[in-house]
């Protein structure tokens, strides 16, 4: 892959909509040996605390994450960026959106289960602050296959503290 093939690219980040979904179902199956039906994505998308986020480029969808809002956390359900697009920043963008979402106060971690042979994902997250914190044996319907639970804790931003001097004490 050249230099030029890995240079970032900016996307807009939007719910998704129906309209989306030919766009979606094609990334989804171009990516996943085990891919999400139009019907997994539909029945999904109906609950009300889960939400389809897409990211654009050139009105062109180029990578999707369906996450479940809960109490006080968010869980990621599905993520997927188009094979084109894959290493440009699409992904980094779509999470640190999610991630400025999160608070002290409310929801203050992400979830996400990865399956154990795929190292790529658990790599890209890793590189985002996931950390793996558990084993889910045969965590799949589709294969025996194990996944890693792995979660994002919200950290407080680092308060910039203004150097005190005399005359700002006694100012305030």
């Amino acid at each position: 892959m050249s230099t030029s093939d890995r240079q970032a690219i900016g996307v807009h980040i939007r719910w998704m909509i129906r309209r989306d979904m030919p766009e979606v179902l094609a990334i989804e199956a171009e990516n996943f040996e085990f891919p999400w039906s139009e019907e997994d994505f539909i029945r999904c998308l109906r609950q009300r605390n889960c939400i389809g986020m897409v990211a654009e480029h050139h009105d062109r969808v180029v990578g999707f994450m369906i996450y479940e809002l809960h109490k006080n956390k968010l869980h990621i359900l599905n993520f997927c960026v188009h094979k084109d697009y894959q290493r440009k920043s699409v992904g980094s963008q779509m999470c640190r959106k999610l991630i400025g979402k999160l608070s002290s106060q409310r929801r203050n971690r992400i979830m996400l289960e990865v399956r154990e042979t795929n190292l790529p994902a658990q790599l890209f997250f890793r590189e985002l602050g996931f950390k793996a914190m558990t084993v889910l044996r045969d965590f799949y319907e589709d294969t025996v296959e194990d996944a890693y639970l792995m979660q994002y804790r919200y950290r407080e931003a680092e308060v910039e503290v203004a150097p005190i001097n005399r005359i700002s004490k006694l100012a305030g």
